[in-house]
């Protein structure tokens, strides 16, 4: 028997060795897609390559594509358990060709791996080729030698392959399986087709046309081939069943599921271990490709979809949280396919033990709740949508959960009830929000989400996306278009680009449609809503386009560096300086980083010297920067730092870097920095780089702001302080080593010259600067000297002033020097005369004739300065006048 594992590297191989190039699955959430929530085929990824808008360096290429059905227009969340072959999650097998060959090459390849490879029964093998595709009819015969009976042809939209109204389509031809007669249903196309015996296992699309707008169709100038093949009804076949549940894969994650609720797998509970075993599939793989849940877009259905197989595991009977026990075996099924799954195995666990634990107390009181509703009312009777609203507004119960439960009693909900209760309940919260003081422009932005909904963020693991344009604004009015050279804001269902928060700015980069080009300069956010403010280069873009998304990746890089920097600076600064740090604000920029913290003093070199030495320990670690969701609780009570003045919801993203020596992974007390933060960072702490503190400021009373560089501007900083640094030594005649010591001696040099010329300057004045020495004269019986000099500074009168005082014995001294359009005033009055006079009242008259205000000191020394020493002498009559009384 060929295992799940077998088959999917049978295909692989068999391809592979058919000239195709094996490329691997692309992620649940399209990037080149927006109008999917999630991948459902497995040619979505080359949905440009069929398009001709992208080339690659192969025309042939297979893949196993995991995909996802539970949201939008795919949409078998509902089946899943219930039936042998819906699923949730699910593998599609393909082979594609662009250009390169079609009909009469992919029929051979499909029928000789089906028969040959596979070995399955060509007397069991049955096709559906379109009603007038008779090229097809022709090589199904010729190569197979199928009878007339056994190529159905189909005249309806199942056989004919369309992207759109418009665009690439083309006939197909369907493999189908003959399951035996023992089992009811009939062949494509007869009334009975709905049964279970004949299965549709592989669908080949050739797309030959083109077709426009007027309805008619045009070869395509390269036909292609686009195959799938699920991976599940082909292993059911091989291994004896028809249903996908029974294969080896399921069967392990339904035993394990099983084995953990202590039920029997076959028993009463049987589809609830089918839900389950689906469930645990999906939600694992949405949450190991970066969607988390939540209560917008694709978080939803993730939650919606967790919370369906968390109901069945409750009526297993299990009383603890189950599905987080189930992800290593499916780790160990199927982690060798998919490496992302066992890299993201300890986030998965997390998430779904997080959510489990809070679904359950919101199941126990809304099935209560849902009973005390359903007891008012008549056997069978349809629960009213007003009740249903009041589960989910009031007490947390989902809509789908409240269909759910009641499916099973064949009741119904009155959908139309509880759409007119969601309405009125927009309503009243628009206008509370219209009236909370929000800048009245900005309610369009309100009427935007209102409408289309939030916008939903990609940027945690792409730079590049599609999106499809739901608004543009110009000023405050919402416009159908917009020109080139006009300012616009764009609005889009998803977008890789981050909007402002948190300190970190909002991303730039370029928005294109087939029409028009957007230069976006600033990205930030408004009702939920990520607002583009762009610039129009080029043509003109409108609403409803899809457009591609590239945000400026050079300047997101060292966004993220300087955001992940900040968290170990964080951590630095608090063993630095104690536990009492915590942050006050910051900002991450492309070109730097600041950061606000709390502390009352300056930093010394020496802990700045540890801070910086520190941060740049823990990048050369190069550890991985991993993200966890949890409740803000949670995140608390493991030590995360929370951001000052943030509001967090039920839910939060805690980043954490940094391996402390000494310590075992895995638990919390081994890692360096733990933060709550939905900003974006670096995927490895070395990929910041390097790290430099430029210094610390105050920024406000009791709050030190320190500004730093990563990176490259951390590496040009450097090689401008290097080359200032040999500008200098070649300035001194010395080697940069001894730029220190040079300088060092020239200073003292520099120190003592001053020395000496200030005791010139003295001597100078007290001899009388070349001229006759001042003579004291008496002033109402006091000695006075006044005196104007040049060539002296300010600062060197106090000690001409002494040493006046102490040759007058007896008297007071005024002096002023002429420091070159200024005046300086210095006073001074020996001990035995501070009872009679004060020198500050002298140098206030003084500085008052010099056009200065002020001056002050002591009794018997006293200074001050005026705008020019022109009426010098005036100064010095004004000090007389003063002694004069």
């Amino acid at each position: 028997m060929k295992t799940l594992n077998e088959i999917r590297s049978t295909f692989l191989n068999y391809f592979d060795a058919q000239g195709h190039q094996i490329v691997p699955s692309s992620p649940l959430v399209p990037r080149n897609d927006p109008t999917l929530m999630f991948t459902a085929a497995g040619m979505v990824q080359f949905k440009n390559l069929f398009t001709g808008v992208e080339t690659r360096e192969y025309s042939r290429a297979t893949s196993a594509q995991k995909c996802v059905r539970a949201g939008g227009k795919h949409n078998d969340l509902d089946n899943v358990g219930y039936t042998a072959r819906h699923h949730t999650f699910f593998e599609m097998l393909g082979n594609f060709s662009f250009g390169d060959y079609f009909k009469a090459e992919a029929i051979p390849f499909a029928w000789d791996l089906l028969t040959k490879e596979f070995g399955i029964d060509p007397n069991r093998l049955l096709v559906t080729v379109y009603h007038t595709d008779e090229e097809a009819v022709k090589i199904w015969k010729a190569h197979t030698g199928l009878p007339d009976e056994r190529i159905i042809r189909i005249a309806t939209d199942d056989n004919f392959w369309s992207a759109g109204p418009t665009g690439p389509c083309g006939p197909c031809t369907e493999i189908f399986y003959d399951h035996g007669d023992h089992i009811w249903g009939g062949p494509p196309g007869s009334p009975e087709e709905d049964g279970d015996r004949f299965v549709e296992i592989w669908n080949l699309v050739f797309m030959q046309y083109e077709q426009f707008e007027d309805g008619t169709r045009q070869p395509l100038p390269n036909q292609s081939i686009d195959t799938g093949m699920g991976i599940e009804r082909v292993a059911a076949l091989l291994q004896g069943t028809n249903d996908n549940y029974a294969t080896d894969l399921m069967r392990n994650l339904i035993e394990a599921s099983a084995h953990a609720s202590s039920t029997d797998p076959d028993g009463p509970g049987k589809t609830h271990h089918r839900v389950i075993a689906d469930h645990l599939r999906s939600t694992s793989f949405l949450i190991a490709d970066g969607v988390m849940p939540s209560n917008e877009g694709r978080g939803y259905v993730l939650r919606r979809i967790m919370r369906r197989a968390m109901r069945h595991a409750h009526l297993l009977g299990v009383k603890d949280p189950l599905m987080h026990q189930l992800v290593p075996s499916l780790v160990q099924q199927m982690g060798a396919a998919y490496p992302e799954l066992g890299q993201a195995q300890s986030l998965i666990r997390e998430t779904l033990l997080l959510e489990e634990t809070r679904f359950r107390q919101t199941l126990d009181r809304g099935l209560k709740l849902l009973d005390d509703e359903l007891s008012g009312l008549p056997e069978g009777a349809t629960l009213p949508g007003e009740a249903a609203f009041k589960l989910y507004d009031t007490y947390g119960f989902p809509l789908d959960l409240t269909q759910d439960a009641l499916r099973e009693k064949g009741r119904a909900v009155d959908t139309d009830g509880f759409d007119t209760a969601m309405a009125a309940q927009k309503a009243k919260a628009r206008a509370a929000w219209a009236g909370s003081g929000e800048a009245a422009d900005a309610t369009v932005w309100f009427d935007v989400a209102d409408k289309s909904g939030v916008t939903e963020f990609l940027g945690y693991d792409t730079e590049s996306a599609e999106g499809q344009i739901v608004a543009l604004v110009q000023g405050s009015d919402q416009v159908d278009a917009a020109a080139v050279g006009s300012d616009v804001q764009v609005a889009l269902n998803q977008t890789p680009f981050y909007a402002e928060s948190g300190g970190q700015v909002g991303d730039t980069g370029v928005i294109r449609t087939q029409t028009g080009i957007v230069n976006v300069t600033d990205t930030r956010k408004s009702a939920g809503v990520f607002v583009h403010f762009g610039h129009v280069v080029e043509g003109e873009v409108k609403p409803g386009q899809t457009a591609v998304l590239e945000v400026d990746r050079l300047r997101r890089s060292a966004i993220r560096a300087n955001h992940s920097a900040t968290h170990l600076l964080h951590e630095a600064l608090r063993n630095a300086l104690g536990d009492h740090v915590s942050q006050r604000g910051s900002l991450n920029a492309h070109d730097r980083l600041r950061f606000d913290f709390s502390h009352a003093k300056g930093l010394s070199q020496e802990e700045l010297t540890q801070v910086e030495r520190e941060v740049n320990d823990y990048i050369r670690q190069n550890t991985p920067v991993e993200t966890r969701i949890m409740t803000p609780d949670d995140a608390r009570a493991m030590g995360a730092q929370a951001l000052f003045g943030e509001k967090y919801g039920d839910e939060v993203r805690v980043v954490s870097m940094g391996q402390l020596e000494g310590s075992g992974k895995g638990s919390d007390k081994s890692t360096y920095s733990l933060e709550l933060c939905g900003g974006t960072h670096v995927r490895q702490t070395g990929d910041i780089g390097a790290f430099v503190l430029l210094g610390d400021s105050a920024s406000s009373a009791g709050v030190r702001r320190i500004e730093a560089l990563t990176g490259t501007e951390a590496l040009a900083w450097l090689r401008e302080q290097e080359a200032a640094l040999s500008r200098v030594a070649a300035e001194l005649k010395t080697a940069t080593s001894d730029v220190p010591e040079r300088v060092r001696a020239l200073l003292d040099e520099r120190r003592s010259l001053s020395n000496e010329v200030a005791q010139l300057r003295r001597e100078l004045a007290m001899s009388g600067g070349g001229a006759a020495a001042p003579e004291a004269r008496e002033v109402n019986g006091v000695k006075f000297i006044g005196q104007v000099l040049s060539g002296i500074t300010g600062k060197d009168l106090p000690g001409l002033v002494d040493e006046h005082k102490a040759k007058l014995g007896s008297g007071a001294v005024l002096l002023i020097a002429d420091t070159g359009g200024k005046a300086a005033v210095a006073g001074g009055v020996t001990q035995d005369l501070t009872d009679r006079v004060s020198a500050v009242d002298m140098v206030k008259a003084a500085v008052s004739e010099l056009g200065g205000k002020g001056g002050g000191g002591r009794p018997d020394m006293a200074q001050g300065g005026g705008a020019s020493a022109e009426n010098a002498e005036a100064a010095i009559a004004a000090a007389e006048n003063i002694l004069k009384g």
